[in-house]
């Protein structure tokens, strides 16, 4: 890997995110193993739009979840019928609605009444009836998720609780269809327990609400939670032990009259292309200062807000790094970026092979929520590069907006 990652930074120069197709192919693969029998899955393109890669798991993946009307766009750009396209998200304006209608998305996801009375007035005036997956907000979510979306006030989907009235309001609304039902409620979590037992609060919904409004589903929609090692000590999660944990928890699901002939479809992003990704930054210059050794690295928070701790991270922790082509002594250095910030800082204490100017170093889990998530323009520093590798071959395919 170092000899690819030098490669890509002798190249294409650096700051540079270099994603690894051999990678991404492994972890489908892994998936599809595990889970495969029960699942067809969908890319959240949210946590890496890039183009080219779109392009590639278009062959892959069998459907993709939008956030925006631009991401929707941008798939329909990279190759992607917008009949596997899902639209989701909390806040979409009328705009993005009528667009979205236009263009044939194959399910707007339904997040409140607002937004359906919106979909079924546009979808009247084009003559068209338009399927919705209708989001539901749990009234509980396991410990163990980096992230919830659900147990709590939440933008995001109908409150379980007043899905029955709003389920009624829906059915009234003749230019929509209900096509299915939807919940992703938690996300980073690498327990397999937490994740099937999520799983099983997800198939009780689907069951009591499939029930109490009269419904037989085509399509439910499982948000997956599965989490990557992003930090020491961290485990890479057992796909073996959520599917044996899951079993029992589809089997009830798939013995329910009204879900049995449903499609499952579960939803993911950075598990699929986290790992496939690496930051590659060179170091300017080295200091000492009070005690410390400190790299100073061209590129830092503006390219990578997530390994800097500003991406919804609850207490700053280093990701997995290494410097590029190892080295036989250790020292522990500060890794900070060019920005004239304090918060500037891409590790703290981290032990590494001994760094001295003009040495690369990669951080790891880097191919999800990278540029895109990222303050790219703070300070106007060059923007960072995007190498995708796939076989031996390697391409720059950073994006126009990134230029």
């Amino acid at each position: 890997m170092d000899v690819l990652l030098d490669a890509a930074a002798q190249r294409f120069g650096t700051p540079a995110y270099v994603y690894v197709a051999d990678i991404v192919d492994r972890r489908i693969d892994m998936l599809r193993k595990a889970l495969g029998h029960w699942f067809q899955l969908s890319f959240a393109m949210k946590c890496n739009p890039n183009p080219a890669l779109l392009r590639w798991l278009e062959p892959r993946i069998e459907g993709l979840d939008a956030s925006s009307w631009g991401e929707v766009a941008a798939a329909q750009a990279a190759g992607w019928s917008p009949d596997r396209i899902s639209f989701t998200g909390p806040g979409k304006r009328e705009t993005e609605i009528r667009a979205a209608v236009e263009a044939g998305v194959g399910e707007l996801v339904i997040e409140s009444l607002r937004e359906a009375r919106h979909a079924d007035r546009i979808a009247a005036e084009l003559g068209r009836r338009q399927d919705i997956l209708v989001r539901l907000s749990p009234a509980r979510v396991p410990r163990g998720f980096g992230d919830q979306m659900a147990g709590r006030p939440s933008p995001f989907g109908i409150d379980v609780e007043d899905a029955p009235d709003v389920l009624r309001a829906l059915r009234d609304l003749r230019h929509l269809r209900i096509a299915g039902l939807h919940i992703y409620s938690g996300t980073q979590c690498l327990k397999p327990e937490a994740i099937c037992e999520n799983w099983a609060i997800f198939a009780d919904v689907f069951a009591e609400i499939a029930e109490r409004c009269d419904l037989r589903p085509e399509r439910l929609v499982f948000g997956s939670g599965l989490g990557i090692p992003y930090f020491a000590g961290d485990a890479e999660i057992d796909l073996a032990e959520v599917a044996g944990l899951a079993r029992p928890v589809i089997d009830r699901l798939k013995q329910n009259e009204r879900l049995a002939g449903a499609r499952l479809v579960l939803e993911l992003g950075r598990f699929v292309v986290g790992p496939a990704g690496f930051f590659v930054t060179r170091v300017v210059s080295v200091k000492e200062s009070r005690g410390s050794r400190i790299a100073v690295c061209d590129g830092g928070m503006n390219d990578h807000l997530a390994a800097a701790g500003g991406f919804g991270m609850v207490m700053r922790r280093n990701y997995r790094m290494h410097r590029v082509g190892g080295g036989v002594r250790a020292e522990r250095i500060d890794l900070v970026g060019p920005l004239c910030t304090s918060i500037d800082r891409l590790g703290s204490g981290v032990e590494l092979a001994a760094v001295d100017e003009g040495d690369l170093i990669a951080v790891h889990m880097s191919g999800a929520y990278g540029p895109t998530a990222s303050p790219l323009h703070f300070i106007s520093h060059p923007m960072p590069r995007e190498v995708l590798v796939t076989g031996t071959a390697m391409t720059d395919v950073t994006p126009g907006w990134n230029n």
